[in-house]
Protein backbone atom coordinates (compact mmCIF):
# COMPACT_ATOMS: atom_id res chain seq x y z
CA UNK A 1 0.00 0.00 0.00
CA UNK A 2 2.80 2.26 0.99
CA UNK A 3 4.71 2.25 -2.91
CA UNK A 4 0.88 3.45 -4.35
CA UNK A 5 1.18 6.49 -2.17
CA UNK A 6 1.60 9.60 -3.73
CA UNK A 7 5.75 10.51 -4.15
CA UNK A 8 5.34 13.58 -1.55
CA UNK A 9 3.14 11.63 1.11
CA UNK A 10 5.72 8.52 1.05
CA UNK A 11 8.72 11.38 1.36
CA UNK A 12 6.92 13.72 3.51
CA UNK A 13 6.12 10.73 5.94
CA UNK A 14 9.79 9.17 5.68
CA UNK A 15 11.09 12.58 6.62
CA UNK A 16 8.57 13.24 9.20
CA UNK A 17 10.00 10.12 10.97
CA UNK A 18 13.05 11.54 10.60
CA UNK A 19 12.37 14.44 12.25
CA UNK A 20 10.88 12.26 15.69
CA UNK A 21 13.51 10.11 15.94
CA UNK A 22 15.57 13.38 15.93
CA UNK A 23 13.04 14.24 18.82
CA UNK A 24 12.70 11.39 20.61
CA UNK A 25 16.99 11.06 20.83
CA UNK A 26 16.88 14.77 22.03
CA UNK A 27 13.69 14.85 24.71
CA UNK A 28 14.91 18.30 26.04
CA UNK A 29 13.41 19.44 22.25
CA UNK A 30 9.97 19.37 24.32
CA UNK A 31 10.47 21.22 26.98
CA UNK A 32 8.92 24.19 25.45
CA UNK A 33 5.64 22.21 25.09
CA UNK A 34 5.71 20.00 28.28
CA UNK A 35 7.47 22.19 31.12
CA UNK A 36 7.10 26.03 30.08
CA UNK A 37 2.98 25.63 29.84
CA UNK A 38 3.24 23.78 32.49
CA UNK A 39 5.26 26.71 34.54
CA UNK A 40 2.85 29.74 32.61
CA UNK A 41 -0.43 27.86 33.73
CA UNK A 42 1.01 27.86 37.50
CA UNK A 43 1.73 31.70 37.66
CA UNK A 44 -0.96 32.73 36.01
CA UNK A 45 -3.29 30.65 38.15
CA UNK A 46 -1.93 31.70 41.36
CA UNK A 47 -0.50 35.13 41.06
CA UNK A 48 -3.51 36.53 38.81
CA UNK A 49 -6.45 34.37 39.53
CA UNK A 50 -7.49 35.40 42.83
CA UNK A 51 -7.08 39.44 41.70
CA UNK A 52 -8.63 38.93 38.11
CA UNK A 53 -11.85 37.22 39.42
CA UNK A 54 -11.47 36.88 43.16
CA UNK A 55 -11.58 33.12 42.74
CA UNK A 56 -8.52 30.92 41.24
CA UNK A 57 -10.55 28.09 40.20
CA UNK A 58 -12.90 30.43 38.23
CA UNK A 59 -10.03 31.79 36.11
CA UNK A 60 -8.34 28.35 36.17
CA UNK A 61 -11.80 27.54 34.24
CA UNK A 62 -11.56 30.15 31.87
CA UNK A 63 -7.65 30.22 31.98
CA UNK A 64 -6.82 26.95 30.93
CA UNK A 65 -8.60 26.72 27.15
CA UNK A 66 -6.95 30.00 26.50
CA UNK A 67 -3.48 28.68 27.45
CA UNK A 68 -3.90 25.59 25.60
CA UNK A 69 -4.28 28.28 22.26
CA UNK A 70 -1.53 30.07 23.36
CA UNK A 71 1.25 27.37 23.90
CA UNK A 72 0.07 25.78 20.58
CA UNK A 73 1.24 29.34 18.70
CA UNK A 74 4.22 29.33 20.71
CA UNK A 75 4.72 25.69 19.95
CA UNK A 76 5.11 26.14 16.34
CA UNK A 77 8.60 28.72 17.16
CA UNK A 78 11.08 25.78 17.52
CA UNK A 79 10.06 24.28 13.96
CA UNK A 80 11.13 27.26 11.97
CA UNK A 81 14.54 27.52 14.58
CA UNK A 82 15.09 23.46 13.36
CA UNK A 83 14.49 24.07 10.00
CA UNK A 84 17.01 26.93 9.94
CA UNK A 85 19.30 25.36 11.83
CA UNK A 86 19.63 22.01 9.33
CA UNK A 87 20.24 24.47 6.33
CA UNK A 88 22.98 26.26 8.18
CA UNK A 89 24.00 22.63 8.83
CA UNK A 90 23.95 21.40 5.18
CA UNK A 91 21.47 19.11 5.88
CA UNK A 92 19.11 20.49 3.42
CA UNK A 93 22.17 20.23 0.53
CA UNK A 94 21.62 16.36 1.69
CA UNK A 95 17.89 16.28 0.74
CA UNK A 96 18.45 18.33 -3.00
CA UNK A 97 20.30 15.23 -4.02
CA UNK A 98 17.74 12.45 -2.92
CA UNK A 99 15.48 11.68 -5.28
CA UNK A 100 12.63 12.93 -3.13
CA UNK A 101 9.61 15.94 -3.59
CA UNK A 102 11.21 19.08 -3.21
CA UNK A 103 8.25 20.73 -1.02
CA UNK A 104 9.05 16.92 1.27
CA UNK A 105 11.53 17.75 4.29
CA UNK A 106 9.46 21.26 5.02
CA UNK A 107 5.72 18.87 4.90
CA UNK A 108 7.99 15.90 7.05
CA UNK A 109 8.67 18.69 9.37
CA UNK A 110 5.44 20.03 10.14
CA UNK A 111 3.68 16.13 10.51
CA UNK A 112 6.13 15.53 12.81
CA UNK A 113 5.27 18.58 15.03
CA UNK A 114 1.59 16.66 15.17
CA UNK A 115 3.83 15.08 18.53
CA UNK A 116 4.49 18.32 20.07
CA UNK A 117 0.81 19.80 19.94
CA UNK A 118 -0.63 16.70 21.11
CA UNK A 119 2.25 16.88 24.06
CA UNK A 120 0.87 20.35 24.54
CA UNK A 121 -2.77 18.88 24.53
CA UNK A 122 -2.37 16.49 27.03
CA UNK A 123 0.04 17.97 29.62
CA UNK A 124 -2.13 20.75 29.49
CA UNK A 125 -5.29 18.85 30.38
CA UNK A 126 -3.67 16.34 32.79
CA UNK A 127 -2.18 18.50 34.87
CA UNK A 128 -4.91 21.38 34.75
CA UNK A 129 -7.04 18.36 35.96
CA UNK A 130 -4.27 18.15 39.23
CA UNK A 131 -4.84 21.93 39.67
CA UNK A 132 -8.64 21.59 39.50
CA UNK A 133 -9.80 21.99 35.80
CA UNK A 134 -12.85 20.07 34.82
CA UNK A 135 -14.55 19.55 30.95
CA UNK A 136 -18.06 20.57 31.57
CA UNK A 137 -19.00 19.45 28.66
CA UNK A 138 -17.91 15.45 27.59
CA UNK A 139 -15.42 13.90 25.86
CA UNK A 140 -16.20 14.12 22.70
CA UNK A 141 -16.37 18.15 23.02
CA UNK A 142 -13.08 17.78 24.40
CA UNK A 143 -11.54 15.32 21.63
CA UNK A 144 -13.09 18.04 18.98
CA UNK A 145 -11.34 20.73 21.21
CA UNK A 146 -7.51 19.06 21.11
CA UNK A 147 -8.27 17.85 17.58
CA UNK A 148 -8.93 21.52 16.75
CA UNK A 149 -6.23 22.68 18.33
CA UNK A 150 -3.61 20.38 16.57
CA UNK A 151 -5.50 21.46 13.19
CA UNK A 152 -4.73 24.76 13.91
CA UNK A 153 -0.79 24.54 15.27
CA UNK A 154 -0.09 22.72 11.87
CA UNK A 155 -1.62 25.71 9.72
CA UNK A 156 -0.21 28.41 11.73
CA UNK A 157 3.79 27.03 12.64
CA UNK A 158 3.38 27.47 8.66
CA UNK A 159 4.32 30.87 9.00
CA UNK A 160 7.52 29.67 11.30
CA UNK A 161 8.66 27.73 8.64
CA UNK A 162 8.53 30.76 5.99
CA UNK A 163 10.58 32.59 8.99
CA UNK A 164 12.70 29.68 8.92
CA UNK A 165 13.56 29.75 5.40
CA UNK A 166 13.83 33.77 5.24
CA UNK A 167 15.83 35.15 8.35
CA UNK A 168 19.87 34.23 8.49
CA UNK A 169 20.03 31.88 11.43
CA UNK A 170 18.14 30.07 14.21
CA UNK A 171 18.45 32.95 17.15
CA UNK A 172 16.60 35.37 14.65
CA UNK A 173 13.92 32.82 14.14
CA UNK A 174 13.04 32.92 17.72
CA UNK A 175 12.99 36.90 17.41
CA UNK A 176 10.64 37.85 15.02
CA UNK A 177 8.22 34.53 15.72
CA UNK A 178 7.97 35.81 19.62
CA UNK A 179 7.34 39.79 17.98
CA UNK A 180 4.35 38.01 16.36
CA UNK A 181 3.15 35.68 18.62
CA UNK A 182 3.35 37.55 21.78
CA UNK A 183 1.06 40.21 21.03
CA UNK A 184 -1.59 37.68 19.09
CA UNK A 185 -1.51 35.77 22.16
CA UNK A 186 -1.64 38.36 24.78
CA UNK A 187 -3.79 40.86 22.66
CA UNK A 188 -6.57 38.01 23.03
CA UNK A 189 -9.21 36.84 25.50
CA UNK A 190 -6.51 34.25 26.93
CA UNK A 191 -5.93 35.90 29.85
CA UNK A 192 -9.53 38.59 30.21
CA UNK A 193 -12.82 38.98 29.00
CA UNK A 194 -12.54 41.05 25.34
CA UNK A 195 -15.22 43.64 27.42
CA UNK A 196 -12.63 44.22 30.12
CA UNK A 197 -10.26 46.07 27.21
CA UNK A 198 -10.05 49.33 25.78
CA UNK A 199 -11.79 50.03 22.95
CA UNK A 200 -9.14 50.25 20.32
CA UNK A 201 -7.40 47.04 21.90
CA UNK A 202 -10.57 45.18 21.57
CA UNK A 203 -10.68 46.28 17.79
CA UNK A 204 -6.86 44.37 17.41
CA UNK A 205 -8.74 41.48 19.10
CA UNK A 206 -11.75 41.43 17.21
CA UNK A 207 -9.51 40.75 13.98
CA UNK A 208 -6.82 38.42 15.63
CA UNK A 209 -7.13 34.94 14.62
CA UNK A 210 -6.28 33.42 17.86
CA UNK A 211 -9.55 35.03 19.37
CA UNK A 212 -12.02 32.96 17.38
CA UNK A 213 -9.55 29.50 18.47
CA UNK A 214 -9.41 30.37 22.27
CA UNK A 215 -13.78 30.85 22.27
CA UNK A 216 -13.78 27.56 20.00
CA UNK A 217 -12.04 25.41 22.73
CA UNK A 218 -13.86 27.56 25.72
CA UNK A 219 -16.71 26.20 24.31
CA UNK A 220 -16.04 23.00 23.85
CA UNK A 221 -14.26 22.41 27.03
CA UNK A 222 -16.29 24.34 29.64
CA UNK A 223 -19.47 25.70 27.63
CA UNK A 224 -20.75 28.21 25.25
CA UNK A 225 -21.16 29.31 21.54
CA UNK A 226 -19.63 27.09 19.23
CA UNK A 227 -20.41 27.48 15.81
CA UNK A 228 -20.03 31.12 15.21
CA UNK A 229 -16.10 31.27 16.42
CA UNK A 230 -15.45 27.55 14.96
CA UNK A 231 -16.45 28.86 11.43
CA UNK A 232 -14.21 32.06 11.84
CA UNK A 233 -10.99 29.65 13.19
CA UNK A 234 -11.55 27.40 10.04
CA UNK A 235 -11.20 30.11 7.87
CA UNK A 236 -8.61 31.83 9.33
CA UNK A 237 -6.47 28.47 9.16
CA UNK A 238 -7.57 27.84 5.41
CA UNK A 239 -6.04 32.00 5.16
CA UNK A 240 -3.14 30.33 6.70
CA UNK A 241 -2.45 27.66 4.54
CA UNK A 242 -3.21 29.26 1.38
CA UNK A 243 -0.66 32.28 2.31
CA UNK A 244 2.10 30.63 3.95
CA UNK A 245 2.48 27.46 2.82
CA UNK A 246 3.66 28.89 -1.01
CA UNK A 247 5.47 31.39 0.70
CA UNK A 248 7.31 28.99 3.02
CA UNK A 249 7.91 26.77 -0.36
CA UNK A 250 9.44 30.12 -2.55
CA UNK A 251 11.41 30.89 0.47
CA UNK A 252 13.06 27.59 0.54
CA UNK A 253 13.44 26.87 -2.99
CA UNK A 254 15.56 30.02 -2.98
CA UNK A 255 17.90 29.16 0.18
CA UNK A 256 18.32 25.48 -0.17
Amino acid sequence: MTTLAPPLARHSAALAKRSLIKTMRTPEALIDVTIQPVIFLLLFTYLFGGAITGDRHTYLQFLLPGMLAQSLAMGGVALGQNLNADIEKGVFDRFRSLPISRAAPLVGAVLADVVRYLSVCVVMLLFGSIMGFRVETGFLPAVAAVALSIGFGLCFCWISVWVGMMVRTSGAVQGVMFLLVLPLTFGSPVFVATDTLPGWLQAFVSVNPITPLVKTIRGLLIGGPVAGPLTTTLMFMAGLLVIFVPLALRAYSRRA
